[in-house]
């Protein structure tokens, strides 16, 4: 749900041309499993260091990307990682995610995730809030 530029052009010519994608990052570290601080907020040693969330995940953008999922995790009454990641299962062209779990209770949720059916209002939801972004937003230059 957070930073999701290679899906304008690479999923759809991914699934045009049969070919399977692994997204790196799904719960975009944590973030979207509604155990980090708020994004750009009390950030984790990793995160200080490798400077990637503050590239990746650090605006009012993202903010409201994680409201929503709040939202909706809410109304299904499940934790915001297993409605990301049934979210994830949406998308045509993936074929299954790394989730990179350090605790049997994330590798819980990513199993649970397999039971829940997002609706299209749901996905509309989730989807609404994302703005795409241009290269050098994500600190890498323009091809222009």
């Amino acid at each position: 749900l957070l930073a999701r530029e290679s899906e304008r052009e690479m999923h759809p010519l991914c699934t045009h041309e049969g070919v399977g994608l692994i997204p790196w990052s799904p719960l975009a570290r944590g973030h979207l499993a509604g155990t980090r601080s708020a994004i750009g907020e009390g950030e984790s040693a990793r995160a200080t260091t490798d400077g990637l969330d503050r590239i990746l995940y650090s605006d009012e953008r993202d903010r409201a990307i994680v409201d929503a999922l709040r939202m909706v995790a809410d109304g299904h009454g499940r934790p915001m990682a297993q409605i990301a990641l049934s979210w994830v299962r949406t998308r045509p062209a993936v074929t299954a995610p790394i989730v990179g779990t350090t605790k049997i209770e994330q590798l819980d949720d990513a199993i649970a995730s397999l039971d829940i059916a997002l609706t299209d209002d749901d996905i509309a939801e989730l989807q609404a809030p994302y703005v795409p972004r241009s290269p050098t937003e994500l600190g890498r230059p323009s091809l222009r």
